[in-house]
């Protein structure tokens, strides 16, 4: 199991000692370095700045947000950084939620598989160049149809030779259905949540994907899962937990509309359903200390890597026994050197 390392989202400016941290995470040995993007920053421009000083690293978007750019414009950003990289890029896609999808791009959110299954059908073209561009589908069309413009659309294809027309593409996934599709369609998955426990689920429905994955896509054997796990070195297990309940609170109480909030989800079918109610209630009342002080240790212990050295060790086997290729830490960039050690 290969180790990344996830800067995570902006909150209202540059984070501290990112930089620093990505360089860090090179020299640790780290196998790839990701950026985020919510409704502020976005994911390629950081990625190429700090990711420009180095050399090794893989340089991933987890994720971009398909409804903030056309599909051939993602295409051109992957194929530019893939270039300037010297072929260290991943393509990281995710549908985001209704909330920011709709509120924030002023695009609609319904049948988000069908959308996403569109999108990278018209990414892999652009990186194929084999072709001009065509595509006649339910929420993509290239060229625009005559009726919906000028009628001046032409069929076009990348000026620029991709460096590599199999540029890795990893689906963020949550649902069921989206799982499969990552793994019918993608090269990788990019789940958030991950919990050993819920590993043979996991594993079923990926099985679900391979069984109808196309040919002309990668083997099997090298499909990715590339999961953001939080880790933190603590004193204690409770100490290092309560670094980590803020986290889980926002998602499971903040993130989504009520009834739509597919991070909860995820928890949900974990056993948590009723937990996730308490902290959604706190959380939709303002009360945010009360909703992360609702996250039990149980919970944390299932999706993050928390407490004193001997504690994450004993966890380890479990985490490295499951179907994760690469463990995203998120964690304080002070932390790196030591979890960098602990976990190789």
């Amino acid at each position: 199991m290969r180790l990344g390392y996830h800067t995570g989202y902006w909150s209202a400016g540059v984070p501290a000692g990112a930089q620093e941290a990505v360089l860090a995470a090179e020299r640790y040995g780290f196998d790839s370095v990701w950026t985020a993007e919510a409704y502020g920053s976005d994911a390629f421009t950081p990625l190429a700045w700090w990711g420009a000083a180095t050399s090794r690293v893989r340089l991933g978007t987890a994720v971009a947000q398909i409804s903030a750019r056309t599909p051939t414009a993602t295409a051109m950003a992957a194929l530019t950084l893939d270039h300037l990289s010297g072929g260290r890029a991943v393509l990281g896609l995710g549908v985001s939620g209704p909330q920011v999808v709709e509120g924030w791009y002023g695009q609609p959110y319904p049948r988000p598989l069908a959308r996403t299954r569109e999108f990278v059908d018209i990414v892999r073209q652009v990186l194929a160049r084999e072709a001009p561009v065509t595509y006649d589908g339910q929420f993509y069309r290239l060229p625009l149809p005559a009726d919906e413009g000028s009628g001046l659309g032409k069929a076009l294809r990348s000026t620029v030779h991709p460096l590599r027309a199999d540029l890795p593409i990893h689906l963020a996934a949550e649902g069921p259905r989206n799982i499969a599709l990552s793994a019918q369609i993608a090269d990788g998955w990019l789940p958030m949540f991950y919990s050993p426990r819920m590993d043979a689920e996991y594993r079923q429905l990926l099985a679900d994907g391979f069984a109808q994955r196309p040919a002309g896509l990668r083997p099997v054997e090298e499909f990715e899962v590339c999961a953001t796990v939080p880790v933190v070195l603590g004193a204690d297990e409770e100490s290092a937990a309560a670094q980590i309940r803020p986290f889980i609170a926002l998602y499971a109480g903040g993130m989504g509309a009520k009834g739509a909030n597919f991070h909860r989800n995820v928890l949900d079918r974990l056993g948590y359903a009723q937990v996730c109610d308490e902290i959604q209630a706190h959380y939709l009342a303002g009360d945010r200390e009360r909703a992360a002080a609702a996250v039990p240790l149980e919970l944390v212990h299932d999706v993050a890597l928390v407490g004193p050295p001997e504690s994450i060790a004993a966890r380890l086997p479990a985490w490295r026994a499951t179907a994760i290729t690469t463990l995203l830490v998120q964690t304080d960039p002070r932390m790196l050197e030591p979890i960098a050690g602990l976990l190789a």
